[in-house]
């Protein structure tokens, strides 16, 4: 199939005059998670990941991905002919280095502008002029046969009410509108549908499993236009966008609009800003680029919005708390999958009132499944448990009160001497990120090697950043918070401030054998004030168990051992009240000091 789709790829090239062709697994807004419409390297590679680019010539293939996906990446390509490129391994060339070594005088590269960045585009630009190469990125190649392709992404749009917001949209603009003045724009191009969606306090459902609708905004002093599908909105929220100053139009026609704007300076973020868009200003405007005002607004939760999400942390912490109960005493007692426990986690967490969805789609991987950091079970390919080894959940929920994301590495019956011991040196790690105090001023990057040390000195790592923000029903992954050792980008360099959620999550991970990752959401607060100035530390929102089982008490230190049984002590003390008394019991036992 693969073969077939590459084949007619390449036809299309030819008829186009397009010697190399590049695809990203993106959609018109650079957003993460993507609608099934905009799965085009799935399409034709068969990698299922969330993060990839692909590079096409008439006698080559290759995709790019990160450590995530190395090992599942090898196995969904395995028999084709496209090459991985590991991305940030030694030796493994960049796409544009790639493409920098193939792309030839005369040559033309091709890709759809409206699914690449401004900041991309014009890398590309650089790079054909450089070489004498022409760029054409007017087609999109593979809709000439992908036509099987699942429809644009429509959905209702609600109101995220005050109560859960906390902060209202009429606010929001004018912190905004203040944020363009001190850069000096007249006007503001927002294309990120995570900051739209939180600037209006609206939601939807485009993405899957994300709460977002397909949608532009454009900001001057006194206007502001929603461009999305107008269908999507019912006579309510059509009324909410009035009252808010907010004029709404059709999806597609911000391109037509963009021609005859009159505002000299706008305000747009290179990263996102799709380069299509950006080509349809005219040659008066002057771009102001930096980084999305509301992106840093968004990632430091107001009062409301911790309020609420301590209570979604609560709600979460029964509902997986439960299902390690259950899936404790039901294994080896009645048949379970790695998709039926997955289905069973989220009977659970439906039995709360305000759940909407989960946050992302449960991994829910046995054994060596768990060694691919974002493993995908499925009814197709079912995995039966048995009363031996373990099985890594990573899972979350959104819920009108907040979003969640948890792992935990639940032991399901004899485990090795390597398992305990690698679990622990994780468990390690965690624990020292979570115990962290560290003055203003200090970002991710500056903290990320408290979770690596341990695991650094016996030679080991893990192939992805220890913890990501997280949005408030809104994209489970979210900037620019995150703790990552080698900062590649502004991003890694941004302060952590009171109110960014940042998840903690190392993890070990042996190809054909096993994983464990530990997880948990930290919020920043406030810490005590010296001579050296105000210092912070992080409060744990989640409130579940970690397996006791699998620890080695005399492998963690002393301060290790303590912050792991204060964790325990506020798990039990919050969860007890709201089980059923056996259950009650077992997580006394399950939440025992060591």
């Amino acid at each position: 199939m693969t073969k077939n789709r590459l084949t007619r790829l390449r036809i299309e090239m030819e008829k186009a005059g397009v010697d190399i062709y590049i695809m990203t697994l993106a959609d018109y807004h650079m957003s993460e998670y993507v609608g099934d419409y905009f799965k085009e390297i799935e399409y034709i590679s068969g990698f299922t990941g969330t993060n990839a680019t692909m590079v096409v010539t008439h006698d080559e293939a290759g995709l790019w991905t990160d450590g995530r996906y190395f090992i599942q990446a090898r196995q969904q390509m395995a028999g084709t002919s496209i090459k991985l490129y590991e991305e940030g391994t030694e030796g493994v060339p960049t796409v544009m280095e790639f493409l920098d070594r193939h792309l030839q005088e005369g040559s033309t590269l091709g890709f759809d502008g409206r699914l690449f960045s401004l900041d991309w585009f014009e890398q590309a630009e650089r790079l054909c002029d450089r070489k004498g190469a022409y760029l054409k990125t007017d087609e999109n190649l593979v809709s000439a046969f992908f036509t099987e392709r699942p429809s644009f992404p429509e959905h209702k749009v609600w109101i995220l009410s005050q109560e859960y917001s906390g902060i209202s949209t009429e606010r929001k603009l004018s912190d905004v509108r203040e944020a363009m003045k001190a850069k000096g724009a007249e006007g503001f191009l927002l294309t990120s549908l995570y900051d739209i969606a939180w600037l209006l306090n609206l939601r939807g459902d485009d993405i899957h499993c994300v709460p977002v609708f397909m949608s532009y905004l454009y900001i001057t002093m006194d206007s502001c236009r929603l461009y999305a599908m107008e269908r999507d909105f019912d006579v309510a929220v059509k009324k909410y966008l009035y009252d808010n100053g907010v004029s709404l139009s059709p999806y597609d026609r911000i391109y037509k609009d963009l021609n005859s704007i009159t505002e000299k300076t706008v305000l747009l973020d290179p990263k996102v800003v799709n380069s299509e868009l950006v080509n349809e200003f005219p040659s008066s405007v002057s771009l102001i680029r930096a980084e999305n005002p509301t992106r840093l607004m968004k990632s430091i939760k107001n009062e409301t919005e911790i309020a609420n999400t301590r209570k979604a942390h609560l709600k979460d912490g029964i509902a997986v708390t439960r299902f390690i109960y259950w899936l404790k005493h039901a294994i080896g007692n009645e048949e379970i999958t790695e998709m039926s426990a997955a289905d069973k986690l989220l009977e659970f967490r439906k039995a709360a009132s305000d759940f909407l969805d989960i946050s992302f789609d449960t991994i829910s991987a046995y054994r060596e499944n768990a060694a691919l950091m974002h493993y995908e079970p499925g009814h197709d390919h079912e995995v039966t448990l048995k009363p031996e080894g373990m099985l890594l959940v990573d899972s979350g929920g959104h819920y009108l009160t907040g979003t969640t994301d948890v792992t935990r590495t639940i032991v399901l019956g004899d485990i090795t001497d390597k398992e305990k011991e690698c679990f622990t040196r994780v468990l390690r790690s965690h624990l020292r990120l979570l115990a962290a105090h560290f003055p203003k001023g200090v970002c991710g990057a500056n903290l990320d090697v408290l979770a690596r040390g341990p695991m650094w000195d016996l030679g080991l790592d893990y192939r992805c950043g220890t913890g990501h923000g997280v949005g408030h029903i809104l994209n489970v992954h979210e900037g620019p918070n995150a703790f990552r050792w080698n900062p590649k980008n502004p991003d890694d360099l941004v302060p952590l401030v009171p109110g960014m959620i940042t998840s903690d999550e190392p993890g070990l991970y042996f190809e054909d054998e096993f994983g464990i990752r530990t997880e948990s959401e930290l919020l920043v607060v406030e810490d005590k004030r010296t001579e050296y100035g105000q210092f912070y530390r992080f409060c744990n929102l989640t409130l579940v168990p970690i397996d006791l089982s699998a620890v080695i008490p005399e492998g963690l230190t002393d301060p290790e051992r303590r912050t792991l049984n204060a964790y325990h002590a506020d798990v039990y003390e919050a969860l007890a009240p709201h089980l059923p008394k056996e259950e009650a019991a077992w997580l006394k036992e399950a939440t025992r000091a060591i």
